[in-house]
């Protein structure tokens, strides 16, 4: 099963990006061998809609599960109506956050964690 981590670099070893529709980049990994492939976001210079449009990219990859800091009400919306659960909290390392949710240590987000325009720079 595939899944997408938030990140802030391109490798497994990169921390947890806190943001989702602005991280740097998607790690999309697969749980069980931790095949991955890292995306570089290209939303993160959005004017508006970087949630929405993220959500897509995470959708188009076929990722079932992401896993990220924060997440705001249009980028939660579009992944529920995608079929994609959200975890938010997540810190650490890409490889830990992907061990944790191996061994169920997460539970599902039931709503955006932060409000619309949160990555936006102030």
């Amino acid at each position: 099963m595939k899944i997408c981590i938030t990140s802030q670099g391109d490798n497994l070893n990169s921390e947890v990006d806190p943001r989702f529709g602005r991280c740097q980049y998607f790690i999309v990994a697969d749980v069980e061998t931790l095949e991955f492939e890292a995306v570089k976001n290209p939303n993160i210079d959005t004017m508006g809609g970087a949630g929405i449009q993220s959500s897509q990219l995470v959708a188009e990859k076929q990722a079932k599960v992401v896993l990220t800091g924060n997440v705001g009400p249009n980028a939660f919306q579009t992944l529920q109506a995608a079929g994609i659960e959200v975890i938010t909290g997540v810190s650490g390392n890409v490889k830990e956050a992907v061990e944790k949710y191996k061994k169920g240590e997460f539970k599902p987000t039931q709503g955006p964690s932060v409000s619309s325009k949160f990555g936006l720079p102030k």
